[in-house]
């Protein structure tokens, strides 16, 4: 009974995780993108969408809501006609992007040797299968 009740405590802990939480947000498809995307200034809306053509525009969208829901990112409104919308890093957004830089760095030194161990695991587990069938 304590080892159920200590795993719920550990779960309820886990979903608090400040790491585990902002992880899911920037590991989303295009998060980093749009991010490292408006490190250059202030981009609208279809200049977004141009930069990563393979977004659409439903994507880009909820994207940009979630990271100015994050404060990650803010949006202005001009009032033209037809209005037009800026979108820009915030501060706490600028801070995001060392960190991600970082981790980009260690991705590509690292993907050769990831791709290996990927290619040994696989070969590894055909020779199981076959073992076992």
């Amino acid at each position: 009974m304590t080892g159920n009740i200590e795993k719920r405590i550990e779960d309820i802990q886990l979903s608090k995780c400040p790491v585990r939480n902002v992880l899911d947000h920037i590991a989303a498809k295009w998060t980093t993108l749009i991010l490292l995307q408006l490190d250059d200034g202030p981009k609208r809306f279809n200049a977004l969408g141009r930069a990563l053509p393979d977004i659409s525009k439903r994507m880009l969208t909820q994207s940009l809501r979630d990271l100015e829901r994050d404060g990650l990112v803010s949006r202005e409104v001009f009032p033209t006609k037809p209005p037009s919308v800026e979108y820009t890093l915030t501060p706490m957004g600028a801070s995001l992007l060392q960190p991600i830089m970082g981790l980009i760095g260690w991705a590509q030194k690292s993907m050769p040797a990831i791709d290996k161990a990927r290619i040994s695991f696989d070969k590894a587990s055909v020779v199981v299968k076959r073992i076992s069938i």
